[in-house]
């Protein structure tokens, strides 16, 4: 077992390379940029990991989706700008069913926004960012042990889904540097079974509604009901076995805080106040375990770095109001946060700070 200091950006390579993945395509941006960086040198004296930095984000999640079909785990890093730009290939992978993992490192946006403070303001660009109807995972991890956890179950999500899976990180998080132990983090791996290009039987790879002998079946809706409904099903029936959350914190308390990523880490000190109810798995949503866990409090407050996401989804899922603490322009601090609650008038009284990333009384299942 050996301790050292590992940065969260650093920590999701290592957890790609553990997961097997071969091969990286990416353009630099900030705040995800040592993710390329780091590849290209591992590269250098890995011969058999790929590195290709490629013009721009549109051709690096094509070259991933071409990598996975080639018969490499693939992936790639970016940040909000460049994740906009990916939203095709990630629907033309969604449709072919292309098993791949993307990084996701946010900033304040929209447009280039604010490049180095960290955002939560694409949680629904994750879910809805391309065409259509599809089944997105989704995952968030707030520690730097984390970020190579749950990219290791990044990766098998994807293999076992076949489609594109989505790690979130932000500023904070990806340039937080953590002591860990990593090798004490055991994750089995799912393998690839996907035969690569050339090799098997026929498959079509088109982005256009066809039979299953490649004829379009771009007008008959009930083939494409049936496709879609399989596609789905067996998504979300993958995304069951990777429920991750966290419940913690004071469980006897009135009031239910819902915080996630770099926020859960920020809003630590309010511990002795709230429970709290971290989600991990964002997308798809945790309706059965947050439901759950609501029904036990009479308040509940969502603290999110974005202007109502995460808030408006609990609503929708709780059919219940619930109070919001946006953390804008990046201002993700402990005086924002208690700005915030002061303002709905629920500012608690003062306690000592909380410097423990899982109070005792936590429980997170994954």
């Amino acid at each position: 077992m050996t301790k050292r200091l590992v940065q969260g950006n650093e920590a999701v390579l290592l957890g790609a390379i553990k997961a097997g993945a071969t091969y990286f395509a990416g353009y630099p941006i900030s705040p995800s940029s040592e993710i390329l960086a780091q590849a290209s040198v591992y590269a250098a004296s890995h011969p058999e990991f790929r590195f290709l930095q490629e013009e721009d984000e549109i051709a690096s999640a094509n070259a991933i989706l071409g990598g996975s079909l080639a018969g490499a785990k693939s992936f790639t890093a970016t940040s909000g700008p460049g994740f906009s730009l990916m939203q095709e290939a990630i629907g033309y992978g969604h449709k072919v069913g292309i098993p791949c993992v993307i990084i996701n490192v946010m900033r304040v946006g929209p447009g280039t926004g604010m490049p180095t403070m960290p955002g939560q303001g694409d949680l629904n660009q994750t879910r809805y960012g391309s065409t259509g109807d599809y089944t997105s995972i989704v995952f968030y991890p707030s520690t730097v042990a984390e970020c190579y956890e749950y990219t290791i179950h990044a990766f098998n999500a994807a293999e076992e889904s076949r489609s594109p899976v989505i790690i979130l990180s932000d500023a904070f998080l990806g340039h937080l540097n953590e002591v860990a132990d990593l090798d004490t983090i055991d994750v089995p791996v799912v393998p690839r079974t996907l035969e690569p290009l050339a090799k098997g039987s026929t498959r079509l790879f088109s982005g256009v509604a066809t039979y299953a002998d490649g004829e379009p079946a771009t007008a008959d809706a009930d083939e494409y009901i049936r496709q879609y409904h399989e596609s789905r099903d067996h998504r979300l029936k993958v995304a069951e076995k990777y429920a991750f959350h966290e419940y913690g914190w004071n469980k006897d308390a009135e009031t239910l805080v819902i915080a996630f990523g770099i926020t859960r880490r920020v809003a630590q000190p309010l511990a002795p106040h709230f429970a709290l109810f971290r989600p991990i798995r964002i997308w798809p949503t945790l309706d059965k375990e947050l439901t759950e866990v609501a029904a036990r409090y009479k308040k509940i407050i969502v603290i999110e770095g974005s202007d109502g996401q995460y808030a408006n989804v609990v609503e929708r899922m709780l059919l219940r109001r619930v109070e919001r603490v946006p953390l804008l322009g990046g201002r993700m601090s402990l005086e924002a946060i208690r700005e915030g609650l002061d303002a709905i008038g629920m500012l608690p009284a003062e306690s000592e700070p909380s410097g423990s990333p899982a109070p005792a009384g936590s429980h997170r299942v994954g």
